[in-house]
């Protein structure tokens, strides 16, 4: 449970790779441009238009501002472990060698609602700009086959459609996956197209918006809470924070290239914060424009999840009857065509990530080998994205998008906690370990990083909190399980083993408590009813608290066989 990685061994381990060290080619200018290649991405282009509609209203934009007021102050925590941890890998490598063998693991388990959940999400409104693409060339998909069983449509002639499967969403999984599995990898040049146009799309939509930006669409700014908690006024802007979040994840790639900076000092917290505040103004600004040539209640529904097809279809003269003419007709299909190009790229590279978080947990032996296993054709995990194929097509076919967007979010917000926490706990234990960067201010920094991000987790719907404590629970049923008697770095002591059986399982018991707490306050304040969560979080927690406590004062984990050479 409290075993770490030897630090030593990890920077041996990273200078081991190739020509036995990383080449420090990447100034500030570079380290600027991957963040905003990064950050600019798959939730700019989806989430922003539901959280409009259902939140924030025009003050979106404030919105933006408080969620990367978060991102600072993580990015530089996640630069310290960058440079003291040049590892390839992720907060579960960083917290491994400096907050132990559990802590990883929760971070680690965590990260799959960032990755698999996020590709997820990206899938979903993957398939709503496909939708929007082919109906300009009048094919029109089934509405039932393009949304989830719990999503609406209404159609042109008035009728409601319930959503039975999103096989769009299905088919760029299945696509993505089979691509990793095969183990094409994109060029640097390839790369570079895609983030030229992600980036192309946004200052576009921005130059040419400006001029169909009609003021009343800004009134009110703020509109008044409709009596529920996170709908409209400053309770809205704030979830609606938590809700864009998604629109930033990826900054923490500049901290992943601490090693590769010529002078990580000065350039780490240049490229993490200048990309921020440039990502920052475009966000703003193109919120303000979204929201000043429409309408935001224009983005509830399906065409919430793609926003910009739906703006662009309003930057138009507004005729004597009120309908509005395109002036520019071709510029949807075009920046359509763009934003799918890369959608498909972070799915892939969302996929791509989730697989290495798990080959390195099952590499650990905190998961079970299959996830690490190498097809020798391809030599790629194979058996793991097949795995993951199938959980992620799960979550994009039949999951409503507003589910998976706020899981990948407060999934993400509760990674950064742990990972600000990680900085406080490692200047405590390791004050003498090299570092090229330095986290200012500590430990004001990590705890304002801590503070805003759980602000922002405060202001989610409680039944997003429900889904991410029911997948921790689950999470500490596989560790207890599996990982913590297979893990690597385990010494195989009975008495070891027994102390962190029963404190996890204690853990898991204040969990379930809390997952009871959480779904009582969340059934008396529910607007619509929610017999179905109410019940499953009660019995689920029931259940789980029976096993902890036999975990915990019954059961008696014994040490795993050691295999004799023959």
């Amino acid at each position: 449970m409290k075993f770490r990685k030897p630090l030593e061994s990890l920077i041996k381990e990273a200078e081991s790779v190739g020509e036995g060290s990383l080449k420090r080619t990447l100034s500030s200018y570079h380290l600027v441009a991957l963040g905003i290649g990064a950050i600019i991405g798959a939730g700019l282009f989806s989430i922003t238009g539901g959280a409009a509609a259902n939140n924030a209203g025009p003050a979106i934009t404030i919105s933006f501002i408080i969620a990367a007021v978060g991102c600072a102050f993580a990015g530089l925590c996640y630069a310290e472990f960058a440079s003291m941890i040049p590892v390839a890998g992720s907060a579960y490598t960083y917290s491994y060698a400096t907050m132990g063998e559990f802590v990883a693991w929760v971070i680690g388990w965590d990260l799959v609602l960032e990755y698999a959940v996020g590709a997820a999400t990206v899938s979903i409104s993957w398939s709503r700009y496909l939708t929007k693409f082919l109906d300009y060339y009048n094919i029109h998909l089934p509405a039932s086959m393009t949304m989830s069983p719990f999503d609406t449509a209404t159609l042109a002639d008035g009728t409601v459609v319930s959503g039975m499967i999103n096989l769009p969403a299905v088919f760029i999984i299945v696509l993505m996956s089979l691509v990793l599995i095969k183990g094409t990898k994109e060029s640097a040049w390839v790369n570079g197209i895609i983030v030229a146009l992600k980036v192309a799309v946004v200052l576009v939509f921005i130059a040419l918006g400006w001029a169909f930006i009609r003021t009343e669409n800004y009134q009110p700014y703020v509109p008044a809470n409709t009596g529920t908690f996170g709908h409209f006024g400053f309770s809205g802007i704030v979830r609606a924070a938590a809700i864009v979040f998604f629109a930033y994840i990826g900054f923490d790639a500049v901290s992943t290239a601490a090693q590769e900076a010529k002078n990580p000092k000065r350039d780490m917290p240049i490229g993490i914060l200048v990309s921020l505040v440039i990502c920052t103004l475009l966000y703003i600004l193109f919120a303000h424009v979204m929201t000043g040539v429409v309408n935001f209640s224009a983005f509830k529904g399906q065409d919430g999840i793609a926003p910009v097809a739906v703006a662009i279809d309003h930057m138009g003269p507004v005729g004597a009857d009120g309908t509005i003419t395109p002036a520019y007709p071709w510029l949807n299909k075009a920046i359509i065509i763009a934003i799918l190009a890369g959608y498909a790229s972070v799915i892939l590279v969302m996929l791509l990530g989730q697989s290495r978080v798990f080959f390195s947990m099952s590499k650990d032996g905190l998961l079970p080998k299959v996830f690490s296993e190498v097809n020798s054709k391809f030599r790629t995990p194979a058996k793991s994205n097949l795995l993951f194929m199938l959980f992620v097509s799960l979550f994009a076919a039949f999951v409503p998008a507003r589910v998976v967007g706020e899981m990948t979010s407060i999934g993400t917000l509760f990674a950064f906690i742990l990972v600000c926490i990680g900085i406080i706990v490692m200047r405590k234990k390791m004050p003498d370990a090299p570092r090229s960067f330095k986290t200012p201010l500590v430990p004001l920094i990590p705890l304002l990083g801590v503070g805003t991000c759980l602000f922002m987790m405060v202001f989610l719907p409680l039944d997003t909190w429900i889904r991410l404590i029911v997948w921790m629970m689950i999470g500490f049923t596989v560790y207890l399980c599996y990982g913590m008697k297979n893990s690597a770095l385990s010494d195989n002591k009975s008495e070891t083993l027994f102390t962190s059986n029963k404190t996890i399982s204690l853990i898991g018991v204040a969990l379930s408590v809390l997952l009871i707490v959480v779904a009582i306050i969340h059934h008396i304040t529910a607007e619509t009813p929610d017999t179905a969560i109410y019940y499953f979080s009660l019995i689920f927690a029931a259940v789980n608290i029976v096993f902890y406590l036999y975990r915990a004062f019954s059961f008696r984990p014994a040490p795993k066989a050691i295999e004799q050479e023959m």
